[in-house]
């Protein structure tokens, strides 16, 4: 890496914890859509040189309470090296 760049943030709306808007979806999958949202608005953003994504999550609850990071990677054109990192499960500051 010569240069770390933060081009963007994104977020989720934010819904009940149960019985909430999301309550079917799974935080790999919403992680994912936000991805890609990023990359579809920087098309001149080549994927192959993005080299970390640091995720967080601040209640990790049952599936949540793996790498989503690297599993939402999964899901991405991200490079595989990219979704190979280790934990980011304490990205979140709170």
């Amino acid at each position: 890496m010569q240069e770390a760049v933060i081009i963007d943030a994104v977020r989720t709306p934010m819904g009940r914890s149960k019985g909430g808007m999301f309550r079917n979806v799974r935080a790999e999958n919403l992680s994912a859509a936000l991805i890609i949202e990023l990359l579809e608005r920087y098309p001149e953003l080549n994927p192959d040189e993005v080299e970390d994504v640091i995720w967080g999550c601040v209640n990790q609850t049952k599936e949540q309470g793996f790498n989503i990071a690297r599993f939402a990677s999964l899901l991405t054109p991200l490079p595989i090296l990219v979704r190979l990192r280790p934990s980011t499960v304490c990205a979140d500051h709170r």
